[in-house]
């Protein structure tokens, strides 16, 4: 068994996403009954477009990471704890005693929501199971128990599921990604805070009336408010920020001209990509929304993707871009801080994107609401990265010398695993029960009330369908 899932595991690590999801997609296309060659066609125009989204995605962290870097460098930070990114904790998580065995619990917990109606979303985004993993090697690091880790890992799976499907019509219509959700936890974390804050928000006079989303901004400013020239522009600025002591005027002119031009172009391309792995969704949710039909009636079946198919949105890129600098000013000003942020600070709109369809598009709440995020992750990182450090090391991942422990964004930073581990390590096995028994209470109302719901993750109500027409009597 121990060798089956070793070759598993390798074979996820080698392909990766871009060439394991093409598979993946249409062997689910071949079972939903569409025809092999447009099976075919749908898988590989999907994988085309991560590979398309991946480069975009690349130029944008390559850019939002120099400059990021080049701003912490200004500030002289010196701290304990060093943020190693997202890629590391990935290979941490998989490198695990729970890496292991996430891939077949990932698909087992999947099979069994979608056989009990606990779920509307088929997770298809197999690689980034490395998220369950990570909070599974946590656990173990924190009680030095195999089994509560496998159970913390099932646990996350279930709730990324849920999140997606609460979050799911939101996400559908501001994104105009039908027949799709997100069951990717760092991004759904956002959703009850953003609720909360954006509640709050309606309620603060004067403010409640400011809405400026990137329609908006685009109407005020004209050609300057286009999200190509809104990315050149905030490029532009950041780059003077980042760069404004690196040479003479020439050099910093031209460096932040690069990163002008690089998010120009992110804000460009990037939707595009989103369209054409649309183009290689549609017939898989057209099939798979017949396909239940004929089985189980109205009920909806969504496919589950990772985050990035949101993050070309202008307004998710507009307010990261202002909470680079807030994200390193944090680090700076909060107290108690021993987190000096490096590789994931430009990975903060996947952190945001899901804030999106609750606040309409608000740039300037989707700010407040990444303001409020990133300070309650500085304090859960600050917490966790013992414990990550531990994994880490169980995992043959080498510690960067200059670090005593190690942190990320991506994971580190979300609180969702950290209340998990203060539950298990405080009670044990009642403590994941309790997580079980919540997370449970949570599907359920989800089910009894979908469109509340439903609402408040950013849907727009339902219009009511229309009368029947009447035949007119006559007189």
């Amino acid at each position: 068994m121990d060798s089956i899932l070793v070759v598993l595991k390798s074979v996820v690590d080698t392909l990766g996403p871009t060439v394991l999801l093409p598979f993946i997609i249409a062997i689910i296309a071949l079972v939903l009954g569409v025809k092999p060659g447009r099976a075919f066609r749908a898988g590989l125009t999907i994988g085309v477009a991560f590979i398309g989204i991946n480069l975009v995605l690349g130029l944008m962290l390559t850019s939002l990471g120099e400059v990021a870097q080049a701003i912490v460098k200004n500030t002289g930070m010196q701290r304990d704890i060093v943020d190693v990114g997202w890629p590391s904790a990935a290979a941490i998580a998989f490198g695990s005693s729970v890496g292991l065995w996430v891939i077949p619990i990932g698909i087992a917990v999947n099979l069994v929501m979608l056989l009990t109606r606990m779920t509307r979303t088929l997770n298809v985004d197999v690689w980034n199971f490395w998220h369950f993993a990570f909070v599974g090697s946590l656990t173990v690091a924190a009680t030095d128990s195999l089994v509560y880790g496998l159970i913390a890992a099932a646990l996350m799976a279930a709730l990324s599921l849920i999140l997606a499907d609460w979050t799911a019509k939101g996400v559908q219509q501001f994104y105009g990604v039908p027949g799709v959700s997100v069951p990717h936890l760092a991004s759904a974390q956002i959703v009850p805070i953003a609720i909360v804050l954006n509640w709050v928000m309606d309620r603060i006079p004067g403010f409640n009336r400011l809405h400026l989303d990137t329609d908006s901004i685009q109407k005020r400013l004209g050609v300057l408010g286009e999200p190509m020239v809104l990315g050149a522009v905030l490029g532009l600025i950041l780059g003077l920020v980042a760069f404004h002591n690196d040479g003479d005027a020439g050099v910093v002119i031209s460096k932040s001209l690069k990163v002008a031009m690089n998010l120009a172009a992110v804000m460009l391309i990037l939707p595009r990509m989103v369209k054409i792995l649309m183009e290689g969704l549609i017939p898989i949710s057209d099939a798979a929304r017949d396909f239940v039909q004929k089985r189980a009636g109205d009920r909806e079946l969504h496919v589950g993707l990772d985050s990035a198919i949101l993050i070309g949105h202008p307004a998710a890129i507009a307010s990261s871009l202002v909470l680079v600098p807030i994200a390193i000013l944090l680090s700076i000003v909060l107290p108690s801080n021993r987190i000096i942020l490096f590789a994931d600070l430009a990975v903060i709109p996947f952190l945001v994107a899901m804030c999106a369809p609750i606040v309409r598009g608000n740039v300037l709440r989707m700010i407040v609401i990444g303001t409020v995020t990133l300070a309650i992750g500085f304090y859960v990182g600050n917490a966790l990265a013992p414990l990550m450090t531990g994994a880490a090391k169980a995992a043959g991942f080498a510690i960067p010398a200059s670090a005593n422990l190690i942190t990320s964004v991506v994971d580190g930073f979300l609180y969702v695993p950290w209340l998990l581990i203060v539950a298990v390590t405080g009670l044990g096995i009642l403590g994941l029960a309790i997580v079980a028994a919540v997370i449970a209470a949570l599907g359920l109302g989800l089910r009894a009330a979908p469109e509340a719901w439903d609402r408040a993750a950013g849907a727009a109500p339902e219009e009511p369908a229309p009368l029947p027409n009447r035949p007119v009597a006559a007189e």
